[in-house]
């Protein structure tokens, strides 16, 4: 922080009203928590043209800064008057502002890896950041906003393009966790962006089951577009864009723009899967045991994980509207700050099969608010330990996950792990049917291979295993089936599950 005097041009022992100054932040009045952001401008200073501005705190010496300016600036608890000042050739002005310090949050630990107080960035760029607590409290989620905009809500570690008009911002990274936030305030300022604009790609990245195009473009006129397909970065000796491009195999597609007079573009990424596997569903051989209609079985047994932050209620109704069978369960979920229903049934007991199929369709009502999308399939072996078949569609980090028990039976430790495979709930189609299939097989010993995932008949493959065994003390050979339905914030979501089969051999 700079702790220079400004003499020479505070000549003239007066001070005058400051109308042409204009604070943005902080606020006549607010109450802030240490480091606080001041943010001001001006273009003119009693009358005459400004030629800097600068601050101080009660009758401290001030800090100087330019005609436009956004400054972290620490301070002790209690009452304090903030003095925005501006000086011109033999006048000066200032505006005073009573505000309150108080105490900082001890137990908040938002970490901000990207951008640094007081950088100055090309819009768009990038905002990193993580937590795990939130004054003291659990995290549930996080998000950001530029100077008093709506916050853009985010998991509790997310990466995010942010575009910002050019001047000075203050950014605000916060978390919230049960019924308490906090957030830590960055001095910005966004230069113009002068650069070639960065290339845009016509096909989102993902899985595609067969040959796809993908068209380039860039808002720059006159620039030219050069691309890799192999994953290395692009030159202007790499293939030169003259039509849309054809995606007959699974490839990264990279490209740059170059214009005359002009830094070069950005990077446009694209990583293609063309998946040649089976598409309408997985092998199942003729002797499988299959439990039709799962979702129609009496005993369903409803209950709030605690597991997930916040509180949530449940409850079941059969419909048949919408229906694929002519018989839909409706689930209907409530929950506050990200919490989580587990909707669970025994559908059958089998201690000796070692092949599964989890089969259902889903249709997510318009309106519904979801973080992530759980299906799993339980059983008891005969050596008592229960395994657990445990996959999700994660909303948090955009992909599906599975389980595993990283430690022993007796003495676990879950962890959720990220595939390649994306997925995320928020982006399906609302009021329409999906048909997800998930095929799983164990050995004696627990350990669970994820083969496959299927969403509406495109197989994804998987192909990990881990070990997911459990000494749980349930009954022998229970199979048990859950759908599970996880939160985001505060709100509720009316799915349906209709055609849920297990097959198992």
């Amino acid at each position: 922080m700079k702790t220079f005097v400004f003499a020479t041009l505070a000549l003239a022992t007066f001070s005058v009203p400051a109308q042409a100054i204009s604070v943005y932040s902080p606020s006549n009045g607010a109450t802030v928590t240490s480091p606080f952001v001041v943010s001001a401008s001006t273009s003119t200073c009693a009358g005459v043209p400004a030629v800097s501005m600068g601050y101080s705190l009660d009758n401290n010496t001030a800090v100087i800064e330019p005609t436009s300016f956004s400054a972290s600036v620490s301070a002790a608890p209690g009452a304090h008057v903030l003095h925005v000042k501006c000086w011109g050739q033999k006048v000066h002005a200032e505006t005073l502002l009573n505000i309150t310090v108080q105490s900082g949050s001890s137990n908040s630990n938002i970490t901000v890896a990207a951008p640094s107080a007081g950088a100055s960035l090309k819009s768009p760029f990038t905002v990193s950041a993580s937590v795990k607590t939130c004054a003291s409290k659990p995290a549930v989620s996080m998000g950001y906003s530029i100077d008093s905009g709506t916050a853009v809500i985010e998991p509790t570690s997310f990466t995010a393009s942010v575009s910002a008009t050019p001047g000075t911002h203050v950014l605000h990274v916060k978390c919230w966790g049960q019924q308490v936030n906090d957030q830590v305030l960055i001095s910005i300022n966004v230069t113009s962006n002068t650069s070639t604009a960065t290339p845009t790609l016509s096909l989102p990245s993902g899985t595609y089951s067969t040959t796809q195009t993908v068209a380039m473009g860039s808002a720059t006129s006159g620039s030219t577009i050069y691309f890799t397909t192999d994953g290395s970065a692009p030159t202007t000796a790499s293939y030169r864009y003259s039509g849309p491009v054809s995606v007959a195999k699974s490839m990264v597609v990279q490209a740059m723009a170059v214009a005359p007079n002009l830094p070069s573009s950005g990077m446009a990424r694209a990583n293609y899967v063309i998946s040649t596997a089976s598409k309408g569903g997985p092998s199942i051989p003729s002797y499988a045991t299959a439990e039709k209609q799962i979702q129609l079985l009496p005993g369903w047994r409803i209950k709030h994980d605690p597991a997930t932050p916040g509180t949530s209620t449940g409850s079941m109704t059969l419909v048949s509207d919408p229906t694929v069978t002519g018989q839909t369960q409706k689930y209907h979920t409530t929950f506050t700050n990200g919490g989580g229903e587990l909707y669970s049934i025994t559908y059958e007991h089998d201690t000796d099969a070692k092949n599964f199929v989890y089969d259902a369709h889903v249709w997510i009502a318009s309106g519904s608010v979801i973080s992530n999308l759980e299906m799993d399939n339980n059983q008891v072996m005969r050596n008592g330990n229960t395994v657990i078949y445990a996959f999700q569609c994660s909303g948090y980090n955009n992909v599906w996950e599975y389980s595993a028990n990283v430690g022993s039976p007796s003495h676990p430790d879950v962890k959720w792990i990220k595939s390649t495979v994306a997925c995320n709930p928020a982006k399906w189609t609302r009021d329409t049917w999906h048909h997800i299939q998930i095929q799983t097989s164990r050995d004696d010993s627990g350990n669970v291979t994820y083969h496959s995932v299927w969403f509406d008949g495109v197989e994804s493959p998987i192909n990990k295993t881990v070990n997911s065994a459990f000494s749980l003390g349930w009954a022998l050979g229970a199979l048990v089936a859950n759908f599970q339905i996880d939160g985001i914030g505060t709100g509720s979501s009316n799915i349906y599950l209709d055609h849920f089969d297990m097959y198992r051999w």
